[in-house]
């Protein structure tokens, strides 16, 4: 028996048999050529191969899961498709008659490690997309068996050193139980997918594929991010019970599925979900959802070839408007750059995207984008309750700007004989920490704020989220946050405003307690987290927790702010 620790990534509790997918031997002899055209030819058949393949499985996740993550895979199609890959690679061929194999592992290789390199998170993915496409054809050109774990046909837990989008997507919820891997993180794909599909895992082990064998036993606990392999008779006992337990944990949130969000004393909430695309709204509707607090509109322009037209997005906002009733649906207007690139638009290299030309700084230098997506929004506003947010506002004058071009579009349709709703609000995610220090003077004219914290906090700590060696500096619960977070609800109420928060940090059950204290009006997290969050919510004093207030914000550091917040609410 042995006890391995990751980080928990999907919620549940798993026991069952290993099943190591495992990655086939892709090594190869170094062969010069004395046919180009034949390796060529090897190559484009292998393309063909793997293109079809990967049609089949995006097919199949768009069928089993949903549209968002069959993106992916449209994605990877467009990594086959593209000439600065495959060009490269015959270039090879042709001038120094490298082999097929040769030619693709030397070419891919440069470009993952270049990817893997950059600052940013879009890119770093990128470098698993091509790692995940070429090893697939790899594996064709040298007629090797690609893994196939849509082919598992009993009760097991997949090991793996990580699991690729196109692994995870083929995983068969009757028969995977749960899965874990030596490396990854909650933000990774695998651990996204898992937490869509509802299966328990835990990611980021370090050396699990090492530490078990075929036909092990073991446990992974998604909660706690623990495995134990080969568990005893008496923590099998236990973590039975601990299944059941939770088992029956889920359904008793299920009753609270219709209901308001009430604190102990009395203080009504509103917890809403982050969605990406159209067919997400049935999972917040079946977790209770109160509404969407963040649309990311974003969805809507990737994988693709072009720009969606005024009409596709009119459709897209249309559905989400309708599904909601009259629920409120706050859409963020299109946010690219930084980790979000579009290959159709010629955005420009930076330095450091983080930080550069991205979100509202791209649309409102680029109107012929910006003005067909406000139109489409306009026009979608009559079929529910609508709310436009603004991504990456920095100052005034860029908020002022949007919201003129948008006035100036409602008054365009209108006087086409286009209905627009009249009581459309229109607000700004406040993630510069300039934004949120000036609060006050943009509460005068905003509707409302939501906080997202994701990038408020490596921005105010100065430390990329995604970089290993500072991520013990992006913390949520630090003081200089929870300031931030008061500023902007204080300046808001002020005004009679609201403040939601679309960040990761609304579904934290640390931070809802110190949330609600600070007077959070709005939680907006995954649709999987609003049950247990509403539970949370229903056994803590609103009231309670305010009185402690300026004790919380005066403290030094994120541990204090931790322990004093279990203290008072266990």
């Amino acid at each position: 028996m042995k006890n391995i620790q990751g980080i928990a990534a999907s919620p549940g509790i798993a026991i069952a048999k290993v099943y190591q997918l495992e990655t086939p031997d892709l090594s190869f002899e170094k062969n010069v050529i004395d046919n180009p055209q034949e390796e060529i030819d090897r190559l484009d058949k292998a393309l063909e191969v793997t293109k079809m393949e990967l049609e089949q499985i995006r097919a199949h996740t768009k069928k089993e899961i949903d549209d968002e993550h069959a993106e992916i895979f449209s994605a990877h199609l467009l990594v086959l498709s593209d000439p600065e890959l495959i060009n490269p690679i015959k270039d090879k061929i042709s001038s120094h008659n490298a082999a097929a194999e040769v030619a693709l592992d030397e070419t891919a290789t440069m470009f993952i490690d270049m990817f893997k390199t950059m600052d940013n998170e879009y890119m770093r993915e990128r470098a698993a997309d091509i790692q995940d496409v070429t090893k697939r054809l790899m594996a064709h050109l040298l007629g090797v068996t690609f893994p196939d774990p849509a082919l598992i046909n009993e009760e097991v837990i997949v090991i793996a050193d990580d699991l690729t989008p196109s692994d995870t997507a083929q995983l068969n919820r009757q028969f995977v139980k749960g899965f874990a891997t030596d490396i990854g993180g909650r933000t990774s794909h695998s651990a996204i997918m898992a937490r869509s599909l509802e299966i328990p895992a835990v990611v980021g082990t370090k050396n699990i594929t090492e530490a078990v064998s075929h036909n092990d036993i073991l446990i992974v606990d998604g909660n706690e991010g623990t495995i134990i392999i080969n568990p005893s008779e008496e923590e099998l006992t236990a973590y039975i019970g601990k299944q059941k337990l939770f088992a029956e944990q889920q359904e008793e949130w299920a009753k609270l599925k219709n209901e308001p969000t009430f604190s102990k004393d009395g203080e009504q909430v509103e917890l809403a979900a982050n969605i990406g695309t159209p067919e997400d709204v049935s999972g917040v509707l079946n977790n209770g959802g109160e509404g969407i607090g963040l649309y990311r509109t974003e969805f809507l322009y990737m994988g693709k070839k072009q720009l969606p037209t005024e009409d596709e997005q009119y459709n897209a906002y249309k559905s989400v408007l309708e599904q909601m009733g009259d629920k409120p649906v706050v859409v963020r207007t299109l946010d690219i750059g930084g980790d979000k690139e579009l290959e159709y638009l010629d955005l420009p290299k930076e330095l450091n995207p983080f930080l550069g030309f991205r979100a509202i700084r791209f649309c409102l230098e680029n109107e012929d984008v910006f003005r067909p997506q406000l139109r489409a929004l306009l026009r979608a506003s009559v079929h529910g309750n609508l709310k436009i947010m603004y991504p990456m506002i920095a100052t005034l004058e860029e908020f002022r700007q949007a919201k003129a071009i948008l006035v100036d579009e409602k008054e365009s349709l209108l006087s086409e004989g286009v209905k627009v709703s009249s009581t459309i609000e229109v607000g700004i995610m406040v993630e510069i920490p300039s934004t949120a220090v000036i609060a006050k003077q943009f509460a005068k004219e905003v509707d409302f704020f939501s906080i997202g914290t994701n990038d408020l906090i490596q921005y105010t700590m100065a430390a990329d989220r995604m970089n290993e060696r500072v991520s013990y500096l992006y913390q949520p619960y630090h003081p200089a946050i929870l300031n931030l977070v008061n500023t902007v609800i204080e300046a808001a109420h002020n005004e009679g405003k609201w403040v939601g928060m679309c960040g990761e940090m609304a579904g934290d059950p640390i931070a809802i307690p110190l949330l609600l204290g600070l007077g959070l009006d709005e939680f907006s997290m995954s649709a999987t987290s609003i049950l247990p969050a509403r539970t949370q919510i229903r056994d803590l004093s609103k009231k309670d927790i305010a009185s402690y207030k300026d004790k919380i914000l005066s403290m030094g550091t994120a541990d204090e702010v931790v322990e004093f917040i279990k203290k008072k609410t266990d």
